[in-house]
């Protein structure tokens, strides 16, 4: 009976996408659906453009991204069937997305697809595939940086102008504040879509799914310089970037084999701290001790601009803003935060604050509304984020132990997909990784717990694993001054390790996933880059 059920289930919603798919263009928004939708018709852009050829590949995406999350849903019982249809469903649009179809004709699709799988399976609100797939909609950063120097006029008037509409950011923050305003304090709640999970999972353990052993690659260009932060791109499996203490960085292409560096940035004066994607991959910024923030363009190297700190400090750690990249905060050695426009190069207006010590690292929340900054002195601020002026607040700080440097930190909405629990994954120079619990919309930090590693001195850095794959569970990876990668379940009271990756020389100063969690990347002191396989079954 459950597999007539669901059968039959499948069909209807197959039968639902056949009528849209070959429905005439002028039938798309029907009286019975379109009731639902904007009056407002997006624009259609010439298919021979540029534009329209990275619009295609981007609202595919999405469409796939809306089908993944929605599959858990499709017989439970059956996660084989779930593989095989996610499996072609990703054929077909990778097919259909070089066929040249109007933009706008498959945005409207893409809202019809949401709405049915909607009214079938309940709305969803995982939060990291909205925010990729709300900012991707938009156009790239690169071209909005290009508007500002050709046409001063399109600047707003608040000297910034939005990569979302304020619609989708302010649906973001609902759905954010419902994360916290529907917890219960210092509790883990099931969501709805538990039991799906674990389905997906297949049953496997941790240990199982996050087996890394072999070497994919090493990366060996930065040699005999300390790499302190790499990051692979956005949604992106074999596209990975790193930034050198010898003043450069590094694009590397994973695929086609063999893995090479694509380019390289140069232009800093001096060894480059810290560095980050926007969210369409088009553009990184940098930070350096030469007291310049560049913005470079990822296709061809070139530093589209450097902005120099006025004060001469030196530049620590940056980060963009994850729902307006045209904005990036900026940490220097001489205690300040700053946020910074980077179409037309200067600072904020109420966009500065100042911290105990020297800033070494930063994270936004999922929406943009709470940034955690951390110091030299041990302490770890958050601050309010003003979407409509780039404002910041100061809201609290914790002090986590005095004088030991606060060197990563990492936040996340949902610890995992079966518990809704907001926390900050810190590194700190007590020899321990800390996990706090968020619990409230000022950021107020509670310790969950801990984990012990090798942190005395290095700037270490780590981060949660990819909740994609729909795998029962939550796990954090970091690196460690003992040459090692480590990788901890965080809701294991005893025996936290999962796994331990060896193989650097030196200690392991960053840790990356890239989108679909079958590769991983380190760095180390020695200017050593390991890529790392996850062992397939």
């Amino acid at each position: 009976m459950h597999v007539m059920a669901n059968v039959q289930c499948r069909a209807k919603e197959s039968k639902q996408e056949d009528v849209i798919r070959h429905r005439p263009r002028p039938l798309l928004l029907s009286s019975d659906i379109g009731s639902t939708l904007s009056s407002s018709h997006p624009t259609v852009v010439p298919p021979s453009s540029p534009l329209s050829v990275w619009g295609m590949a981007a609202v595919w995406q999405q469409v796939l991204a809306v089908d993944a999350r929605y599959n858990a849903y499709r017989t439970p019982t059956f996660p084989q069937f779930r593989t095989q249809y996610i499996r072609r469903r990703s054929q077909l649009l990778r097919e259909n997305a070089k066929c040249g179809f109007e933009p706008g004709l498959r945005r409207q699709y893409l809202r019809l697809r949401s709405q049915l799988l909607a009214l079938r399976y309940g709305p969803l609100s995982e939060q990291s595939s909205f925010r990729a797939s709300s900012v991707r909609s938009s156009r790239t950063t690169l071209d909005r940086m290009e508007d500002f120097e050709d046409d001063p006029r399109a600047q707003g008037a608040r000297g910034h102008r939005r990569s979302v509409s304020r619609g989708s950011y302010q649906l973001q923050a609902q759905m954010n504040r419902a994360v916290y305003d529907e917890r219960p304090p210092g509790g883990l709640v099931p969501t709805s879509v538990a039991e799906a999970s674990r389905a997906m999972a297949g049953d496997t353990t941790l240990s199982e799914n996050y087996a890394f052993a072999g070497m994919h690659h090493i990366f060996d260009q930065h040699v005999d310089s300390a790499v302190p932060r790499l990051q692979f791109a956005n949604d992106d499996k074999n596209l990975l970037a790193c930034c050198s203490l010898d003043g450069t960085l590094s694009i590397m292409a994973l695929s086609p084999a063999p893995p090479s560096v694509k380019v390289t940035l140069r232009g800093h004066l001096g060894p480059v701290t810290d560095f980050a994607w926007s969210l369409s991959n088009d553009v990184i910024v940098s930070t350096s001790l030469d007291g310049t923030l560049r913005i470079w363009n990822t296709e061809d190297g070139r530093c589209i601009r450097a902005v120099g700190d006025p004060d001469a400090s030196e530049l620590l750690c940056c980060t963009f803003q994850p729902m307006n990249n045209n904005l990036t905060v900026v940490g220097s050695s001489k205690h300040l935060l700053q946020v910074v426009n980077i179409s037309t190069g200067k600072k904020v207006k109420g966009g500065c604050s100042k911290l105990t010590g020297r800033v070494l690292s930063l994270s936004f929340d999922a929406p943009g509304k709470i940034l955690w900054a951390g110091d030299d002195r041990g302490s770890i601020f958050s601050f309010l984020f003003d979407m409509a002026t780039g404002k910041l607040t100061k809201a609290k700080r914790l002090m986590v132990s005095e004088g030991s440097s606060v060197s990563g930190i990492s936040a996340r909405s949902w610890i995992s997909r079966e518990a809704r629990d907001p926390s900050l994954l810190v590194n700190a120079c007590v020899n321990k990784l800390l996990l706090y619990r968020v619990v409230d919309n000022e950021g107020t930090l509670q310790l969950k717990r801990s984990f012990p590693i090798q942190h005395g001195s290095q700037l270490l850095h780590s981060i949660f694993c990819p909740l994609m794959s729909f795998r029962q569970g939550a796990c954090v990876v970091t690196g460690s001054e003992d040459g090692c990668v480590y990788f901890f379940d965080v809701e294991r009271n005893t025996k936290a390790i999962v796994n331990k990756l060896q193989g650097h020389g030196g200690p392991v100063l960053d840790v990356s996933f890239n989108c679909d969690e079958s590769l991983l990347a380190s760095s180390d002191t020695t200017g050593m880059v390991i890529v790392w396989r996850r062992e397939q079954k």
